[in-house]
């Protein structure tokens, strides 16, 4: 039986549907990618199912006592507290007496207070949720005493997985799971992702991330659903296939199309025996044409290229840089490079470690504490900035673009803002609304145009990718390739910078930048021996602080302690037996119920396995 079902499901917001009459639904173990442009609606359906919007007709099902858990594009910006606490803050009542019970065993003896919470936990049944959080603390890898505040936003994200994780999800809901995280922190949720059973809905436009983990591909379009029960390589192929066979048809229709339309124009002889259904036909044949030529509008991406530089861009010597002098390590520490015209340069490394810092320096918007950087002959660069501070919120789509004018220039020539925006795929009724209201994806698209109406032969670019739709994104990856000039990246889409760039500088610790030929994957095979040592010789991480309980074992339970690693052991067997088993390729090609039932007594398992840590960990702390 399906976890969720969705028959004959409308939705819109006022206005013309967004989804129209859908039908979907999603099995146990299943891991469905949702895909579709900026805007088809992907994340409203994704509210849809998690029950934050209800339906203006149809039905949805959920299965009994079904969970259903959500990992949001943005970080939330009110949440405060320890990790233990953002976490045990996803449980209602339970999980409020067990962030009470929680910080009491870290700050106090009194053995009374303890028992009294002890009690009160008790009766409330909550001791299974506080295996949960454990559990979920344990898998993600995160300290539960660590302020979420003082955190990077991988680090913020992986505590919010943990807070869904706590709530022993059937299926979890990942709307952007990569955005604004660094490359490791993307490589560990991958790992995490495939090592569970929970089902997943999910949407993306990593490809990377897309082809790890996606199991089923489901296509938002035009308020359709369509149903692609495959992998990403697969659907590329019958998507080629499907838009060829699509081509044929429609050059067929043109062609009837245009019969039609000449025997509508015949002379006066002509006209006096017209048939009414015939002219009714032609009507319906010119709406059909013109849908067709709105659907297939595309994004147009042209760069307003400035006479090209010089051979050297961008060289850099000795370069040392840090915000604070008096203390502290450097963000970039002896840096020494040079970059030619026509280089495509990518730049790698962890949230905060200084991409960003380090592309500043080479423009020129930040100073060197000690060093050079010398700038090439007739260098002009455009910078796209991944905090769209170039665009004023608050003024309206014409005036961000058009700057007081109602055209752009583009390579020398004029073009009126609403068809340079439509390129880009705005609406006419868009333009004049305010910036504030625009969708992530959206302002990334108005953010490239603006940035491209700036003649440039560098352009710099800093996290592009973020909330753009894969079809946008792969266009912007094919003008990028066949650009002139010179190009710096950041990004942390794999995919992207192995399409693109022709060298990376990789943020490394201390401040180093490595300079290394190729994209990513190239990286990942030069990194030398010293820095994996390195990576191993890193000190362990101290284990949380156990837990001060208030009682001691009884005998019951000392039985019970010495029996659980034997249990545990048989669990991870059972476990990675049948992970093995979904690994193979025929898997998914058994019918549903036995896929279900597969992945059903997974699930279970991995309840189990948490428990018996749990258990362990807790009857450990009292001995």
């Amino acid at each position: 039986m399906p976890l969720i079902s969705l028959r004959d499901v409308h939705f819109g917001f006022g206005g013309p549907s967004l989804l129209k009459g859908i039908d979907f639904q999603i099995d146990a173990g299943e891991r469905v990618c949702l895909l579709g442009r900026n805007g088809a609606g992907k994340s409203t359906l994704l509210r849809l199912i998690k029950g934050e919007l209800q339906p203006n007709a149809g039905e949805i099902t959920f299965h009994r006592n079904l969970r259903v858990a959500m990992l949001t594009q943005t970080v939330p910006h009110d949440i405060k507290g320890k990790v233990f606490d953002v976490v045990a803050g996803g449980l209602g009542e339970a999980g409020k007496l067990l962030i009470k019970y929680h910080n009491t065993c870290h700050e106090t003896s009194d053995q009374g207070l303890l028992s009294k919470l002890h009690d009160d936990i008790d009766r409330a049944d909550a001791w299974e949720k506080l295996n949960h959080i454990e559990t979920a603390l344990t898998r993600t890898d995160v300290d539960s005493e660590m302020q979420f505040g003082e955190l990077s936003t991988g680090l913020k994200r992986r505590v919010l997985m943990a807070r869904s994780l706590a709530q022993v999800p059937d299926i979890l809901i990942l709307d952007e799971p990569t955005n604004h995280l660094d490359i490791d922190s993307i490589d560990w949720l991958e790992d995490f992702l495939l090592r569970s059973s929970i089902a997943l809905l999910f949407v993306t436009h990593d490809r990377r991330f897309l082809r790890r983990i996606s199991t089923r591909i489901v296509e938002v379009d035009h308020g359709k659903l369509f149903n692609w029960d495959c992998d990403y390589d697969d659907y590329l192929k019958r998507k080629d296939q499907l838009i060829s066979t699509e081509q044929k048809h429609q050059e067929h229709f043109d062609k009837k199309l245009a019969e039609e339309e000449s025997w509508v124009r015949q002379g006066v002889k002509a006209r006096r025996k017209r048939n009414q259904g015939r002219l009714k036909a032609l009507l319906d044949m010119r709406l059909t044409r013109s849908q067709r030529q709105k659907q297939n509008a595309g994004v147009k991406i042209e760069i307003n290229a400035a006479q090209r530089s010089g051979n050297i861009v961008f060289k850099a010597k000795d370069v040392n840089f840090a915000y604070d002098t008096k203390e502290g390590q450097p963000v970039i520490s002896n840096f020494t490079t040079t970059i030619l015209r026509g280089d495509r340069v990518g730049i790698i490394g962890g949230n905060g470690q200084g991409k960003t810092t380090l592309l500043r320096l080479l423009i020129g918007e930040l100073s060197a504490n000690q060093g050079d950087i010398v700038h090439g002959t007739n260098v002009r660069y455009a910078y796209f900035d991944q905090l769209h501070s170039q665009l004023d919120p608050d003024k309206t789509l014409l005036e961000n673009i058009g700057q007081g004018s109602d055209t752009v220039t583009v390579n020398g020539r004029p073009k009126h803002v609403f068809a340079y925006l439509s390129d880009f795929l705005f609406d006419t009724s868009q333009i004049k609304q305010l910036v504030s209201t625009l969708s992530g994806g959206e302002r990334n698209r108005l953010q490239i145009a603006k940035v491209f109406t700036q003649p440039s032969n560098v352009l710099v670019l800093d996290e592009p990718t973020n909330d753009l739709d894969i079809e946008t994104l792969e266009l912007l990856e094919d003008m990028l390739i066949e650009y002139n000039g010179t190009v710096l990246l950041v990004s942390h889409d794999r995919s992207f910078l192995n399409n693109i760039v022709t060298s990376t500088l990789v943020l490394e610790p201390e401040g180093r930048v490595g300079e290394y030929v190729g994209g990513y994957d190239d990286w990942l095979r030069q990194r030398s021996d010293t820095n994996a040592e390195s990576e191993q010789r890193k000190p362990a991480k101290k284990p949380r602080p156990a837990k001060k309980k208030p009682l001691k074992l009884t005998y019951k339970q000392k039985r019970e302690l010495e029996e659980l690693p034997e249990a545990i052991e048989q669990l991870e067997k059972q476990i990675a037996s049948l992970h093995e088993e979904m690994a193979k390729p025929s898997f998914y090609k058994q019918d549903a119920e036995q896929i279900t039932q597969t992945s059903v007594k997974l699930q279970s398992l991995d309840r189990e396995l948490a428990q018996a840590y749990a258990r362990w960990e807790e009857l450990a702390a009292i001995e």
